[in-house]
């Protein structure tokens, strides 16, 4: 077992070594599995910290501080609170790879400091609005309503959910998850998902465009833009999938288990 850990530990990012804030978002989805977080509170979380910099500069602010922040006040915001010892230790322990949990001493109290005056910070930068459209919700409404397109044994055999989840939870790491408003979103990343599995949604082929299945949740513009900022920032970071992360740390993500 301490074997099994120790290869997990090598595979995962070293964050002291990353240029500046180039694994901020990865740091904030490792520490949120590793909290027992849900998917979209990880998600919520990733949105303060993109919110948050779009204010501020970010050579300003020690971004993994601002992360577990951003996490502390996610866990609030949407009925999950974390303990703040826990978001430390699993913080600390994210940077310093092996690390034990933190002694009640300088250092633990150092920490701690830090990340209780940094959510406060958020806060305030925020304008204490912590309301974000989940675009998970919209992916699993669109989801269920496509789902009565598909023959039943069709349905089981893609996995469309699950693809179309981790495109939307590797979006949240790009700021441009902000650009977008969260329907644009959940179809993007659901159309994306029909079409790297190559599935195509049965009777669309009779519509008079064979991808205006959506246009069932969506009255205005199209798709497009959305899809495409998702691919680029796919290919820019395919090493930061969400599930990956949970994958190396041997833990069993939580898809749908709560939006």
């Amino acid at each position: 077992m301490a074997l099994q850990n120790s290869r997990r530990e090598r595979r995962l990012p070293d964050y002291r070594s990353a240029v500046g804030h180039s694994l901020a978002t990865n740091f904030i989805f490792e520490c949120g599995i590793k909290l027992g977080q849900q998917p979209a509170t990880i998600a919520a979380a990733a949105i303060y910290y993109h919110r948050f910099f779009k204010e501020l500069d970010k050579t300003d602010y020690d971004c993994y501080v601002i992360g577990t922040a951003c996490l502390c006040t996610a866990g609030k915001a949407r009925d999950e609170p974390v303990r703040l010892r826990d978001a430390v230790n699993v913080a600390h322990n994210s940077i310093n790879r092996g690390a034990g949990p933190l002694e009640l001493g300088e250092e633990y109290w150092s920490w701690r400091g830090a990340v209780a005056q940094a959510e406060l910070l958020v806060l305030r930068v925020l304008g204490f609005n912590l309301d974000t459209a989940s675009p998970h919700r919209y992916l699993l409404h669109y989801l269920r309503s496509l789902q009565e397109w598909f023959p039943a044994s069709q349905w089981r055999s893609a996995p469309i959910a699950r693809t179309a989840m981790a495109f939307l939870q590797d979006f949240h790491h790009s700021a441009a998850i902000l650009d977008y408003r969260a329907p644009h979103v959940a179809v993007a990343c659901l159309t994306l998902a029909l079409h790297v599995l190559g599935v195509s949604v049965p009777l669309a082929s009779t519509l008079d465009d064979d991808a205006a299945w959506y246009l069932i949740n969506l009255t205005d513009q199209p798709v497009t833009d959305e899809v495409n900022a998702i691919l680029d920032k796919i290919e820019q970071d395919q090493h930061i999938s969400s599930y990956d992360i949970a994958e190396e740390l041997g833990i069993e993500d939580k898809t749908f288990e709560k939006s």
